[in-house]
């Protein structure tokens, strides 16, 4: 892919970065769920590129389903106003569940599902996973069990993240400019 992006584009991880965190991310995971059987749960539509890469070098059981949350419409600041815009297809109850995000910054979303989560169908255990945090601009305390990055307070694209559905094919992550 041509990684001449245009000016208002500014790489912040290469691929090669993302590989690495994704091959440690992976590591750590494997060794805390060697012996479980979890559900993978990513969040759409952002994760999709994270956790195809993250679930491949898992060397356990694992199945995978998906949800799909609602607070950003085509804008760059959330309106905190979560909805499940897709919901999971397979059961949680008493399952070890790793919910895969791209991006946890406000917290509000994992603050949202965890609570839906928990009344929905109380899983065994809840974890989280996300290739990047942005803890600057965190409104709600959540626990991110495993992260790739800790990013400034930029608006990010790439591997996955958009802007206005724009962007998401990028190799590398990169800071969207005003």
């Amino acid at each position: 892919m041509n990684t001449n992006y245009p000016d208002k584009l500014k790489v912040l991880y290469s691929r090669q970065e993302i590989e690495a965190a994704v091959t440690r991310l992976a590591a750590e995971i494997t060794r805390d769920y060697r012996e479980r059987n979890p559900l993978v749960v990513g969040v759409l539509k952002g994760c999709f590129v994270f956790m195809s890469d993250l679930v491949r070098r898992l060397e356990f059981p694992l199945e995978t389903d998906f949800v799909q949350l609602s607070s950003y419409g085509r804008g760059t600041d959330s309106s905190g106003k979560i909805k499940i815009a897709l919901d999971l297809k397979t059961p949680v109850s008493d399952r070890d569940v790793l919910v895969v995000e791209d991006i946890v910054d406000t917290g509000n979303s994992l603050a949202f599902l965890t609570e839906y989560l928990q009344q929905k169908s109380k899983p065994a255990s809840i974890k989280f996973c996300c290739l990047l945090d942005k803890p600057s601009r965190r409104q709600v305390p959540v626990p991110v069990d495993y992260r790739g990055f800790v990013v400034p307070d930029k608006f990010v694209v790439g591997y996955g993240m958009d802007y206005a559905e724009q962007y998401r094919n990028l190799q590398d992550i990169c800071m969207l400019s005003e």
